[in-house]
């Protein structure tokens, strides 16, 4: 299936987990895309991925916290391909566990800087490339955190949520535009990032907390997120969709 053939879009995080997978399925279905993450080797693992199935990527470092470092991101993915047409905010941080009365000043402010305002700017930079390309998709990656809570975890729970606000409210400004923005909220992905940093007991743990009783994976979240971008979504625009193994069923 080559519904993307010819189009462009903008995946970051993509150095890993579920941003490589969205960039690496993008690339499989006609997308020239612009694997952008902090880790610039870890973007060029992507695109290296992407070339050796005769995809076409590029590789950009973007410190999403840094808006001229994603304006910068956006320049780039118009200069190299032409134009955008789809992009995914998928970058995001984790943060210490700590209470809310408790939570380090700086840390608030970090996931803050990355999580929230980070995909403010992604939006800002991709709607401006997206009405002068006559359009596009957008998805913006929340998370299961995004309509339930998680104690000691108040930054990241407070932007996952805000996320979805952001998401309706921009959504709806572009509707009229030929410009779609929906939320993708996945529970549990068994990432890189989790299985380095969590031992096979604390895992085993998360997985039991889905109803399906497993971590879902990242090609998971990538179909869902593919869905939601192709034009088979065309009548779906401003809502929040998750993909949790019934996490939030409970």
């Amino acid at each position: 299936m080559r519904d993307f053939e010819g189009k462009t879009a903008i995946v970051t995080g993509a150095g890993s987990g579920i941003g490589a997978a969205i960039a690496i399925e993008l690339a499989a279905r006609g997308a020239h895309v612009v694997a952008a993450d902090i880790d610039m080797v870890a973007a060029e693992t992507t695109v290296t991925k992407i070339a050796s199935t005769l995809g076409n990527a590029r590789a950009c470092r973007v410190d999403v916290a840094d808006p001229r470092s994603v304006e910068q991101m956006v320049v780039f993915a118009v200069e190299i391909f032409g134009g955008l047409q789809f992009a995914v905010n998928n970058a995001g941080i984790g943060g210490p566990s700590e209470t809310t009365a408790n939570y380090p000043l700086e840390d608030w402010q970090k996931i803050i800087d990355v999580n929230l305002n980070g995909v403010f700017y992604g939006l800002k930079y991709e709607i401006a490339a997206m009405l002068k390309s006559g359009g596009g998709a957008i998805v913006n990656m929340s998370s299961i955190l995004g309509s339930v809570g998680w104690e000691n975890a108040c930054a990241y729970v407070s932007t996952k949520h805000a996320l979805i606000g952001l998401t309706k409210t921009a959504a709806m400004e572009y509707a009229g535009h030929n410009i779609r923005i929906n939320a993708v909220g996945p529970a549990f992905i068994d990432t890189p990032l989790l299985t380095k940093n969590l031992d096979a007991e604390t895992i085993g743990q998360l997985a039991a907390l889905h109803p399906v009783g497993r971590l879902g994976t990242p090609e998971e979240v990538s179909a869902l997120t593919c869905f939601l971008l192709s034009t088979n979504a065309s009548f779906i625009t401003g809502s929040y969709h998750l993909v949790d193994g019934g996490y939030t069923a409970k």
